[in-house]
Formats: C-alpha cells, sequence, structure tokens
C-alpha cells in the first residue's frame, strides 16, 4: 500500500543563494497533523565521473571542503549548472576539474541523496579513454590536486575509508559491482 503525500499547506524561502536554497514548509500530514517548520534543501542535482584512462587509470581529486572542515579525496563531481543536462555538467566538470576530456561519457544510474530533507539527486557517469587536453579552469572556491589510482588501487582507497564521502562510495562499489571497472 502506498503511503499518501503530504500536503504542503505554505512554503517559503529562507535562504536562497548560489550555494544554498533552503526551503521552509509548512505541512500537513495523511492523519491530519501539521508541522509548521520543514526545511528542505532544494537542488539542481549535481554529478559523479568516473574517468578512466587509455591505461586504465582511475582520475580522482583532492581538495577542501567546507561543510566537512577538512581535505577529501573524491571522483570528478560537480553542480548541476542552470539550463545544463547531466550530462553537459559531467564533460564540463570534467574537463574544469581535471583538464581531462573523454572519448565517450556514458550514464550509469541517478541516485536520490537525501529523500528525507533534500530534492537532490546524483548522477553517476564513467567517461571511457580520458585523456589531458586542457588546463584546469577552477572555480575561485577549488583548489584540486589530480592523482591517478589503477582498479585495486580504487578498491582500497575505499575499504581503509580513505575514500569516505558517501555518494563516491556507492557509486565506486556499483561501478566494480556491475564489472564496469575490474
Amino acid at each position: 500500500m502506498e503511503k499518501q503525500p503530504w500536503r504542503v499547506t505554505g512554503s517559503s524561502y529562507v535562504v536562497d543563494t548560489k550555494f544554498l536554497r533552503l526551503r521552509k514548509d509548512t505541512i500537513e500530514l495523511p492523519d491530519g497533523h501539521v508541522v509548521e517548520d520543514y526545511f528542505v534543501r532544494e537542488s539542481r542535482g549535481f554529478i559523479i565521473v568516473c574517468a578512466v584512462t587509455n591505461d586504465n587509470r582511475i582520475l580522482l581529486v583532492r581538495q577542501y571542503k567546507h561543510g566537512i572542515g577538512k581535505e577529501l579525496l573524491e571522483l570528478p563531481a560537480g553542480a548541476i549548472d542552470p539550463g545544463e543536462t547531466p550530462e553537459q555538467t559531467a564533460l564540463r566538470e570534467l574537463r574544469e576539474e581535471t583538464g581531462y576530456t573523454a572519448g565517450s561519457m556514458e550514464h550509469v544510474r541517478t541516485f536520490i541523496v537525501d529523500p528525507t530533507n533534500s530534492d537532490t539527486v546524483a548522477h553517476l557517469f564513467i567517461a571511457r579513454n580520458a585523456r589531458r587536453t586542457h588546463e584546469q579552469d577552477l572555480d575561485s572556491t577549488e583548489s584540486i590536486a589530480v592523482e591517478t589510482v589503477d582498479a585495486d588501487g580504487l578498491r582500497r582507497l575505499v575499504r581503509e575509508g580513505i575514500i569516505d564521502c558517501m555518494p563516491h562510495v556507492a557509486a565506486i562499489y556499483l561501478l566494480f559491482d556491475l564489472g564496469v571497472l575490474e
């Protein structure tokens, strides 16, 4: 039996910036109970790219993430800009963050990230035949070091918790499970 959706009886934005859009809803639950301050982060979503070079090296990016206050090692990723498709974002972010372009870009899967408090989805792509063709083109908030690793090294980084951002961990394990990475 499918649950009834909650009814939104009021909504306003408490934050509306380039980096964060936060909506405050008043909702009525199916049993009639009213919740006055239910907050939802709105997002256009983001992409994660697993880029593999001709010699089977996987590109990783090391950068400081202010929300958690530490440097992380991840796959290239980024927010979808207005008017972009997820694939266009994947191509752009790969080039901007790493200076690499790919011979092909294939959508693998879309994930729901945090359904309780956000509408964010993440789109996972595999980029094959990646090669360095440009200089990095970083935003003012980015300082990114590009690293490469083979598949065994990538497994080790995830197992040891060195790569520990949940969407990236899930993406990497899915790529191994599907046989996209070996």
